[in-house]
């Protein structure tokens, strides 16, 4: 304001303002160029802000309605230059004193507070990426891989598995005999005597496996079950527990590698599969002379048997962390106390055996 009372005062000054500039305003549009780019992109920001600050709880809903009215008082025109912001006719106005001036600012505040207080429960997508038609020496049929994925995260490396329809059906068929009003509601593909091979029909098949799993997940009784988790992992863990058992350390690694991720995405990092997959990993890492990721392995299982006085693989993982940790160079001298503990209360650790033996000889039904 005061630039453009500057700029026609020195034209009348002149006596020649009016005629030099032409009609419309076009002096004043020029001392600030840039004013209209500013509204569009407060009028964006608001928007954007709108849509991030929507939730679903009522208290949410009226958060929401503040933010509307923060989108109003983004969209004011710009100060000009020369004018204090905050000031009106000459005197400063202070933030208190300019009601729903700090509106944004209390309700980001409000709404980091929130999120910092609450942790939202993960949610698990079931995609399948691709279908491919198996044709063997007696049967044929369409082996479906499917990626775990956590919402709103990036995984560098997926968690997966390849299934056929008969896998999905004997899932189906189990939980139904033990979870029968849980699964009432469950829809399941039904089997088909001709067209199984089509692209319409393996489409079809592939939503309906998505959509079946995340329904099955969505059950609290269901998702903790032994047979819905199992239809994942447990395979992973056979092929695995057979290729260390052959010597084949780098497929097998793989293969204890997917079935770690597994059960990281499903949540049972702290079952006796989930220690049974840390051996793994440390016997194959060990193998192949990558001590430092073996030894890591060690340790995060120790973490989890902190709190148990006995366990099998206890003491196994206690004399691998301590033959890794001298390798490497790192401390043993916790595991080498609480081996010393395990010997005061009188376990024969001598005739215990290795983690390696313990793998192999697991049974995994």
């Amino acid at each position: 304001m005061a630039a453009r009372i500057l700029h026609r005062l020195r034209h009348a000054l002149a006596g020649e303002g009016g005629r030099e500039e032409p009609a419309g305003g076009g002096g004043e549009a020029e001392d600030c160029p840039e004013s209209s780019e500013l509204e569009d992109d407060t009028e964006g920001l608001s928007t954007r802000l709108s849509g991030t600050l929507s939730f679903t709880s009522h208290e949410d809903e009226e958060v929401e309605e503040e933010g509307d009215g923060a989108s109003e008082e983004l969209e004011e025109p710009p100060q000009a230059p020369g004018t204090a912001a905050g000031t009106e006719d000459g005197e400063w106005v202070s933030a208190a004193e300019r009601p729903g001036s700090s509106l944004l600012t209390r309700q980001l505040q409000e709404l980091w507070r929130r999120s910092r207080g609450s942790v939202a429960p993960q949610r698990l997508l079931f995609e399948v990426t691709s279908a491919s038609v198996v044709s063997e020496r007696s049967s044929k049929y369409v082996l479906y891989t499917i990626y775990l994925i956590r919402s709103g995260q990036f995984d560098k490396a997926p968690a997966t598995i390849a299934r056929r329809y008969s896998d999905f059906e004997q899932l189906n068929r189990r939980l139904r005999c033990r979870f029968s009003c849980d699964m009432a509601g469950v829809a399941f593909p039904r089997k088909r005597l001709r067209r199984n091979f089509t692209a319409e029909t393996i489409a079809k098949r592939s939503r309906a496996f998505e959509q079946f799993l995340s329904h099955l997940h969505s059950i609290d009784e269901i998702r903790r079950s032994p047979e819905f988790l199992e239809f994942f992992f447990l395979p992973d863990l056979q092929a695995a527990q057979r290729l260390t058992c052959t010597g084949m350390y780098r497929e097998a690694l793989a293969t204890w590698a997917n079935a770690y991720r597994l059960q990281d995405r499903l949540g049972v990092c702290s079952s006796g599969r989930f220690l049974l997959t840390l051996a793994g990993l440390a016997v194959c890492h060990q193998e192949l002379d990558q001590l430092s990721e073996a030894h890591g392995y060690c340790e995060q299982a120790l973490q989890l048997l902190e709190a148990q006085g006995s366990h099998p693989l206890l003491g196994p993982f206690l004399q691998a962390h301590v033959h890794l940790a001298w390798k490497v160079g790192k401390d043993k001298r916790r595991s080498e106390a609480r081996l010393q503990d395990l010997r005061e209360a009188g376990l024969p650790l001598q005739q215990q055996p290795s983690l390696k033996e313990c793998l192999i000889k697991e049974p995994l039904e």
